[in-house]
């Protein structure tokens, strides 16, 4: 398996949690699934994959108005989130990625910029044995701006005081890469490393 680099210009990591650095998306959508069903109705892979990076309850919005729903932003979110964290035992680190984490750990200030809810990330990185390595995680509680919007990675920057342009971000998805790129910084995509 070819190793992901860091860029030489880098001087802080961030880090995209689900689907980067834990390979916490089957059980995401999985939940999806689930709570789509219970709300009597079929919500795609494709549709999954396609809206990936954002907020539950941003999502949800999305959902209704493709699907002509009207489901209720956080009681939905809240479900799928129960139906998450009952499987969370089933995430696992994705190997490339935790590689770079355990290399530059006390080298280069790093963190993660996740779409996702602060609470659900330190249950995820404490999951996969990597709650003890980052001391900023910025999430959707975060921010008012979501991926693709560069809020989530301007702040992690910002808070590991680090110039945007400095830093790399490791993502899986289009949204968080778009994101990385309108903060000007190095996106690099994992997926061909998988």
């Amino acid at each position: 398996m070819k190793k992901i680099e860091v860029d030489k210009r880098a001087k802080g990591l961030i880090f995209d949690m689900d689907g980067t650095i834990a390979d916490s998306m089957p059980v995401h959508l999985l939940a999806w699934k689930l709570t789509a069903k219970e709300h009597g109705f079929e919500y795609t892979e494709e549709l999954f994959y396609e809206l990936a990076g954002m907020p539950t309850f941003k999502i949800v919005s999305v959902v209704n108005e493709k699907l002509g729903l009207s489901l209720n932003p956080g009681t939905f979110s809240k479900r799928k989130e129960e139906l998450f964290l009952e499987n969370l035992k089933e995430v696992k680190a994705i190997e490339p990625v935790a590689d770079i984490v355990r290399r530059y750990h006390g080298k280069l200030p790093m963190s993660i910029g996740t779409g996702g809810k602060k609470y659900i990330a330190e249950l995820t990185l404490k999951m996969i044995g990597f709650d003890r390595i980052f001391d900023t995680i910025v999430s959707a509680d975060d921010v008012v701006n979501h991926k693709p919007f560069p809020d989530t990675f301007l702040k992690c920057a910002e808070i590991m005081k680090v110039e945007p342009q400095f830093c790399q971000v490791f993502e899986d998805g289009e949204m968080g890469l778009l994101a990385a790129k309108r903060a000007g910084m190095i996106a690099t995509d994992i997926r061909p490393y998988l």
